[in-house]
């Protein structure tokens, strides 16, 4: 730990420029620490200060940057994830993306708080860090290969098995648009397209390998603090159903009842088929384990393997709710394997399964609409509930070859190439495909669709149903909110505790916690785990006024790059009904009410009417520009 730096913290930022080679350390002061915390903060910043406006995406002007935060490498529970960001090839604007595994404690525990990778290599490379030995290694051998085997590879080639590699498999290599980043086998940077940023660079994986041991300030209070939180998640029903199945268990079939399923490309509301493919179905027939993150008890990982009708590999790990959703249930496909083994393809490849079924339902409705022919999908039948062509397509997709490669851009930019009107059924926000969860049934999750400056991110986000029910207002008490609010309001109110609940999704991503704790901690525990790790006197105002600096600085790099409120919107068909089942009435969000619930939060957050921070807001909140 540098001299003066926090607990927790290891006081350095490593720098990697492929294009010359060279390896630096620079340090921060406490200053710097506590005013962007780590994760989304140390990306939101590094991006502002350091990516000039305009660079193409995909060019060597682009920065890919991997940030922990104070409690990664400590015993922190639910601590083991990191944060990678740059500009996104998908949408244009900043990408934020989080993961977990064991990767990012591996990292602080060689010394760093952040990579900044800059440049790019002539040829493929990985990198590889043992404590303060950085080099740059020859991946010529691993191109084209998969994740598992690249990672089987590395440790075979350096003589560890404990080596953590972050890495990329071919759909990153060949630059999908939605390509992720994969720390170990299945644990996902999904979101935004940050593979194609690092196989833009040729950089295949960044192995670690660490001996320090991060430094709580207050250890004792950190144990306290562990043993209160364990007690929580084993009171809690919510948390003991996710180690019991993971996400997408046996209740999502009641998500289909209240018509939070997308189903068929988001327009229809009925789908019986959601009882063969959620998790508990996997547990009962094909599910061999459970595993987890760094210091995380829950276990929520699961781990599949079968080999009828086609081959499953365990070490791909099993399918969490977004993923069966966006390869299930919105494609109209109700078999479990299938969307299985779509998940195991994807990881293999290193692909964002979000993003990958949007875009599969997209072409699907523009194929049933004849907008789309056999003659343009190479003589696949994108039929509604075709497992078969989901697969080709995730195949062709990962390969970029044909209509795998228009599909390879993503919704977007398939409806701009299509046209004759496909726009009515693009399916994304700025350019960037929705987590499966329905604003028709929670505006205020819809307003986070709408404002989250990397596209619509349903974990930093709010879930309506929790404000109109008094368990969900008791953790706010403290900072001044007592009422309950009805799920379908989207008025100031509803606004104000979006804000305040968005600040807390915020922390989460730049402290790096796991989402799913979310049910369990409030501001108070948060505030007293960051104090208890470094040490300062920290509260829970403070932590607001970091979240809003960090989604200022977030929202100045979009501004830069030509955001404007006008992409602040939702897809059309979120105010229609669905066709079918419970919300097939009236539509239940007004545009309207939508539109002035957003200029109201732009109000609190002070930027003017178009969604561009003031700059008196700027300057009070110390941004650099």
């Amino acid at each position: 730990m540098a001299e003066g730096t926090p607990g927790g913290y290891a006081g350095k930022i490593l720098r990697v420029n492929l294009t010359d080679r060279t390896v630096s350390v620079e340090k921060k002061d406490e200053k710097f620490y506590r005013r962007y915390l780590g994760g989304n903060g140390f990306i939101a910043y590094f991006l502002l200060k350091e990516v000039k406006a305009g660079i193409d995406a995909l060019g060597p002007e682009n920065k890919l940057v991997f940030a922990l935060g104070p409690l990664t490498g400590t015993s922190v529970i639910a601590s083991g994830r990191n944060a990678v960001g740059a500009k996104s090839p998908l949408t244009g604007g900043i990408a934020l993306s989080q993961v977990g595994e064991f990767w990012g404690a591996e990292l602080k525990r060689a010394g760093y708080d952040a990579l900044i990778v800059e440049g790019k290599a002539d040829r493929p490379v990985y990198l590889w860090i043992k404590d303060q030995n950085v080099s740059i290694r020859d991946a010529g051998h691993l191109w084209g290969k998969t994740v598992k085997e690249v990672q089987q590879a590395i440790r075979s080639e350096l003589g560890d098995d404990k080596i953590r590699v972050s890495l990329i498999g071919p759909g990153g290599e060949n630059q999908v648009r939605y390509a992720c980043i994969m720390n170990g086998c299945y644990d996902a940077a999904g979101r935004g397209g940050l593979g194609a940023v690092m196989g833009s660079k040729n950089l295949k994986a960044v192995a670690v390998r660490g001996t320090w041991t991060p430094q709580a300030c207050c250890p004792e209070r950190v144990a306290e603090q562990n043993k209160d939180t364990q007690h929580r998640i084993e009171t809690s029903w919510r948390t003991m159903e996710w180690m019991k199945y993971g996400t997408g268990g046996p209740e999502i079939v009641g998500f289909e009842a209240v018509g939070n399923l997308p189903i068929r490309n988001w327009r229809d509301g009925v789908f019986p088929g959601v009882k063969n493919i959620h998790a508990g179905v996997m547990k009962d027939t094909v599910r061999i384990g459970m595993e987890g993150c760094y210091v995380c008890p829950m276990r929520c990982k699961k781990r599949i393997k079968f080999d009828d009708p086609y081959p499953v590999d365990p070490a791909y790990g099993g399918p969490e709710y977004e993923t069966i959703a966006s390869l299930g249930s919105n494609l109209g496909i109700d078999d479990m394997k299938a969307v299985v083994k779509g998940n195991e393809l994807c990881n293999a490849y290193s692909l964002d399964t979000i993003s990958v079924g949007g875009t599969i339902a997209f072409a699907m409705e523009c194929f049933e609409n004849g907008l789309l022919t056999v003659e343009d999908t190479g003589g696949i039948e994108l039929t509604w509930g075709n497992a078969g062509a989901m697969l080709k397509c995730i195949e062709l997709i990962a390969k970029k070859e044909g209509f795998g490669r228009l599909l390879a851009e993503g919704t977007l930019r398939l409806a701009q190439q299509i046209g004759k009107g496909s726009e009515r059924f693009a399916m994304h926000v700025k350019g960037l495909e929705p987590g499966q969860h329905e604003p028709r049934l929670m505006p205020g999750f819809g307003l986070g669709f709408m404002i989250n400056p990397h596209g619509a991110d349903h974990c930093c986000n709010i879930m309506d149903g929790k404000y109109a029910a008094d368990a969900g207002i008791n953790p706010l008490k403290s900072l001044g909110y007592h009422d309950t609010v009805p799920v379908y309001d989207i008025g100031p109110r509803k606004v104000a505790l979006f804000r305040v609940e968005h600040f807390k999704q915020v922390l989460y991503d730049s402290l790096l916690l796991c989402h799913l704790t979310g049910v369990i901690l409030d501001y108070q525990k948060i505030a007293a785990l960051t104090a208890a790790v470094t040490g300062w006197d920290t509260s829970a105002a403070e932590l607001l006024r970091i979240a809003e600096r960090i989604l200022t600085t977030a929202r100045l790099f979009n501004v830069r790059e030509g955001f404007t409120a006008a992409y602040d919107i939702l897809p059309q068909r979120y105010f229609q009904p669905k066709i079918g089942g419970v919300l097939s009435g009236k539509p239940t969000l007004d545009p309207a009410a939508l539109e002035k619930a957003k200029k109201y939060y732009y109000t609190l957050m002070g930027w003017d009417e178009n969604g561009v921070p003031l700059p008196e807001k700027v300057e009070e909140l110390y941004i650099e520009l």
